[in-house]
This record gives C-alpha cells, structure tokens and sequence, in this order.
C-alpha cells in the first residue's frame, strides 16, 4: 500500500457462490475483493468497482456508479451471500456485458479512454456456453482475468482469459489461500515504476517514461532488437570504423579487436601490423634451416646429406647411392646418415681415388708361371686361328664381288 499510483479502471467483479462454495470459502472470496479494493484508488474518477454474484442465476450486486469511496466498497462486499445453486459461468459474463459495462450502470465511455476490467472467481466447470460469451466480450474491450480455485477447469479458464494467458489466469489449490492473489493484482492494476520494481525485462538498461511507462534501451555497443527489449552487439567490422589495420575480429560483449595476416604481428597500438621474422622469433618449425623471405614469409632448407620432406619443414637423410650421384665407378655401398663408399667388382681394386678400379695383376704372374710348352702351344693355335680367318675374308670378297656384278648384268637386260 502507498507505493503506486493505481491506473482508473471501470472493474466488476464476477464471482461463482455455486453449491460447491462453501460458506467459509465464500466468506475468504469477500475477503480477496475487498483486499484487491484496498490497493486501488477509488472515486469517481478513479477507479470504479462493481460486483456480479452467479450460481445457476445471476444477481448485480451493486453497479459501477453505486459506491465511490473505498469503506463503503468494502462494506457492501461484506454483506455478500451466495446463491447456492449452478455454475452459469457465460450466463454471467454476458450479464456483465450487456448491463454492467454500460455507461447507464456507470461505466465511462470510449472518450475516457478508460479499461474494463472483469475477474472471474470460480471453483468448477461452466454448465453453459462460455466460450462464445467471452470472445464477444474480449471483442467488445473487455479485459478478462479467470481466477481457478480447487477444482476448477483449466480449459474453462484458458477459453475465458485474455492473451497472454500466463498473465491473465491465475490458480490456487484452496480458497484459503487465495488472499495471496491480491498483491499480484495490486502489481497488474497499479502504475508502478517497471524500471525500481526490476519487473520491466529489459535486457540492457531501462528507462522510466512516467505514469508507469517506460522502455528499454541498450549498452554503447549494442542495438535494440525488433521486439523493444533485448538488444545484440552491433558489428563494427562490417561497420568499417574499427581502424584495424589488417583483420577485425567481433567480440561477443559487442566490442572487437584487430589481427594480422600470417607472418605479421600486431603493433603496441592493437591495430597496425608490423613484418614478423618467424626465422628469428624461432615460430618457424623448420627441421633444420629457417630462410627469411620478403614480406614476412620464409622457407625451409636441410643440411647437406638430406632431403626436404613434402610438409615443407622436416628433412630425410639423402641416399646418394640410389640418387646416383656418388661417382662410384663399379660400386656404391650406403654407410647411413647420407655417407657412402665405393667398392668394386671381383677382380678388381680400388683406386686411390676411393671412386674408380683398375684390373688385378694376377694374370701376369699367372703367365710368367706358366711352363714353355703351355705357351708355345697357345701361341701356335693363335696363329691357326689367324690364318683361317684371313682365308675366310678372301672368300668372303670374292662371293661379294660376283654378287655386285650379277646385279649390274640384271638391271641393263
């Protein structure tokens, strides 16, 4: 109490005494609606309250125009009864309509600009056509709020209640307990400040408008969304106003920060690029040797005896002897970690070179050990052989000869 300025409302009140409320449970209705009159401000230009009282009939208990100050509200709610009989639930609401929201009973009309509000307490099910009955009512501006209680039916409720139905239906397992509902009426109908109250769901900052209006605004970096209240980070690389010299990088909190292509690195100022040497920095991964280019870029090279590998950075020791390379006039033999040496072939030896051969000695010694005999008769079949060969040669002319003449003979017939 004391801490809102209420909205004037035109509110009637429609209230379910069926068999199936008992006098002490109606007893703890009365007591709800006069402590829901309690935090509004009544007059007649306030806010103005009637009551509607139904069971299988409905009874107006007192128009909008009947009381306009708060005690005497209170004591015509206390002196209630219920009816006893049925749950006419549309039967009331169009009673509501047709006769109470009427600027005869007291209701103001569409230049006042003023709500009308109806809440309906009930504990059961209707036994009539409430679905249509509301529709209209919602159609013709009337603001519905269903209070279920025990054994009320949910659907009945969600048929009558206005959107959204989380705010405009309540429900509470016992009449006892129903007092509780007040407070959150007082929050619905009073002009309170969303913004102090922490009821206002702006997801930045909030700012009041007065009159219990306000709107929600957004931290520097961000924008307001389409639906009023959230808000997203505004990008200021697609902006172009980050100044970063190379690559801007959005954050999420709505702010940014610049980086360099590969191979740079980013100034003192967090926005400029300066060449990075990978080579001296030691960020280059190479195996062996790290060879600074232009531009800020480098290559990799190995030690002699190896290999680049295809990744560009390792290196693999080099087989000169498959390469080919080695210079070995008969033979390479690997000795690993890229070094070789050469070797030759039977009967062979190696030069002082270590690379070419040259012919063992043995057959000399052989043919200076040899008997007389042994050598005679080698020379003599050598000189055997020469002779039947030159024989052979002459022949071999002498066939040619009469060949090419034949031929000749041939061609002049």
């Amino acid at each position: 109490a004391g801490v809102c300025k209420s909205r004037p409302l035109d509110l009637v009140f429609i209230i379910d005494s069926s068999r199936s409320v008992r006098p002490p449970e109606f007893t703890k209705v009365k007591t709800f609606v006069s402590r829901i009159i309690d935090t509004l401000d009544i007059g007649e230009a306030d806010t103005r309250v009637a009551v509607v009282n139904y069971a299988s009939t409905v009874k107006i208990e007192f128009n909008l125009q009947t009381y306009s100050d708060k005690q005497s509200l209170k004591q015509a709610v206390a002196r209630l009864t219920p009816l006893s009989t049925g749950t006419m639930s549309g039967l009331a609401i169009q009673t509501a309509m047709d006769e109470v929201f009427t600027v005869e009973a007291g209701a103001r009309g569409p230049n006042f600009n003023i709500p009308k509000v109806a809440i309906i307490v009930t504990d059961g099910r209707p036994q009539d056509q409430v679905n249509e009955v509301a529709a209209r009512a919602r159609a013709s501006g009337i603001e519905l709020y269903a209070v279920g209680v025990d054994r009320a039916d949910m659907e009945s409720l969600k048929m009558i209640a206005n959107e959204p139905l989380d705010d405009h239906i309540f429900y509470v397992e016992t009449y006892g307990v129903i007092e509780k509902l007040s407070s959150r009426f007082q929050e619905t109908f009073c002009a309170l400040d969303p913004c102090m109250l922490g009821t206002h769901q702006c997801q930045h900052v909030c700012i009041s408008d007065g009159d219990g209006n306000h709107h929600c605004e957004c931290s520097q970096g961000y924008t307001l969304n389409a639906d009023k209240k959230t808000c997203s980070a505004i990008d200021k690389c697609a902006l172009g106003t980050h100044g970063c010299e190379h690559i801007c990088v959005n954050n999420r909190n709505g702010s940014y920060h610049c980086e360099c292509y590969e191979g740079y690195t980013l100034n003192e100022d967090k926005k400029t690029c300066s060449v990075q040497d990978k080579c001296a920095s030691g960020t280059h991964e190479c195996q062996h040797i790290c060879v600074s280019d232009r531009a800020g870029s480098h290559h990799c090279e190995c030690y002699e005896g190896y290999t680049l590998n295809e990744d560009k950075k390792t290196c693999s020791v080099r087989d000169k002897c498959a390469l080919g390379t080695h210079g070995c006039q008969h033979i390479c033999v690997s000795d690993g970690e890229a070094s070789y040496h050469c070797d030759c072939y039977p009967g062979h030896t190696l030069n002082e070179d270590k690379k070419t051969c040259s012919a063992i000695e043995e057959a000399r010694r052989l043919i200076s050990t040899e008997d007389a005999c042994g050598c005679e008769a080698t020379l003599a079949f050598q000189d055997k052989v020469s002779s039947y060969l030159q024989r052979l040669n002459t022949k071999l002319d002498d066939i040619l000869k009469k060949l090419q003449v034949n031929e000749y003979g041939q061609v002049h017939r």
